[in-house]
């Protein structure tokens, strides 16, 4: 297992170098990419990025300015992958990686070396340590692209893994120039109208079981084509589930082709979404979990709300500050 030194070492004595992010890129794994990329190239290294989907629009900056160069990779370094099938149909290159970064206690190895940090709040927390190791600086545009991992990994600071260390961070970013009031605008105050088509929809289908402790929506694929709902429409959605009072557990359930589906599960203390998801072959944080179950809808929604019940036994919802 590598450590920052390591992969520090590493990434310094390499040229051409490949990063991969996950499919269904969300902030943590495209603002270490385009971090990432941005401080090799100031080395001089010759980069490039790719991704199973589409980089969603809202995420554009991210990438912004970058010159990524042409040439067969030597290297190949993946960021916040838990395991090399969320590569989804880069998973092959996934196998051939020198290098993985992740921050997921749930880690599966597949690359060569890897450096993981189960605690860390998001795996930009990682990258942040990293630039300074490999002689880089900290730019504004890279603090812009480090903040928004923080940021949305936390879902603004309030998930119970921001710690201390988050804070000091996110402020440190501030102090490199990050544009920390209009990126939070951005990610967490502005929908668009097919969004929030989309939300109503999925608000007047929720279901809840165990006692309301757990909450279901379901993305067919249907239902999305049907609001016209974009793929960067959809992000947030699995967090507001678990907002519902009473709630431990929320699933959102997506379809992603003929039998499968991909469940995003938020948890509330004291409840884990990583160990249920573990038992589909998942795995991500206590809080924010994720799996993919091969199975029609009904035969789906029932076995994870089967799970989930068990997991709730003897849990109750936190009562209020006092």
């Amino acid at each position: 297992m590598a450590d920052l030194e390591r992969a520090a070492a590493l990434l310094k004595s390499w040229d051409k170098i490949l990063v991969l992010s996950h499919r269904s890129p969300d902030g943590d794994t495209l603002g270490c990419a385009s971090a990432l990329c941005r401080a090799l190239a100031s080395l001089g290294k010759s980069v490039q990025f790719r991704c199973a989907d589409a980089v969603p629009e809202k995420f554009g900056y991210l990438f912004r300015g970058i010159a990524f160069a042409e040439f067969e990779p030597e290297r190949i370094v993946t960021v916040d992958v838990a395991d090399k099938a969320l590569l989804g149909a880069l998973e092959p290159l996934g196998e051939r990686a020198d290098l993985a970064i992740d921050h997921h206690a749930t880690h599966r190895p597949f690359a060569r070396e890897a450096w993981v940090e189960g605690g860390a709040a998001a795996a930009c927390q990682m990258i942040w340590k990293l630039i300074p190791a490999l002689g880089a600086e900290i730019t504004p545009a890279i603090a812009d692209c480090l903040y928004t991992g923080v940021a949305t990994d936390t879902g603004c600071f309030r998930y119970a893994n921001a710690t201390p260390e988050t804070f000091r961070i996110a402020a440190a970013l501030i102090e490199s120039g990050a544009r920390s009031a209009e990126i939070n605008r951005v990610m967490f105050d502005t929908k668009s109208r097919t969004a929030i088509a989309l939300l109503k929809r999925v608000y007047s289908d929720m279901e809840f079981f165990h006692g309301g402790r757990c909450a279901v929506l379901c993305l067919t694929q249907r239902l999305i084509d049907e609001t016209g709902a974009q793929e960067s429409d959809l992000d947030g959605v699995s967090a507001t589930v678990r907002q519902v009072e009473g709630v431990l557990l929320g699933l959102t359930i997506r379809e992603r082709g003929e039998n499968e589906y991909k469940i995003s599960l938020r948890a509330a203390e004291p409840a884990n979404a990583a160990e249920i998801c573990a038992q589909f072959g998942g795995g991500g944080h206590r809080g924010a979990a994720g799996c993919t179950i091969h199975a029609p809808l009904e035969a789906v929604k029932a076995q994870i709300v089967e799970a989930c019940g068990r997991a709730l036994e003897g849990l109750t919802p936190p009562g209020p500050l006092l």
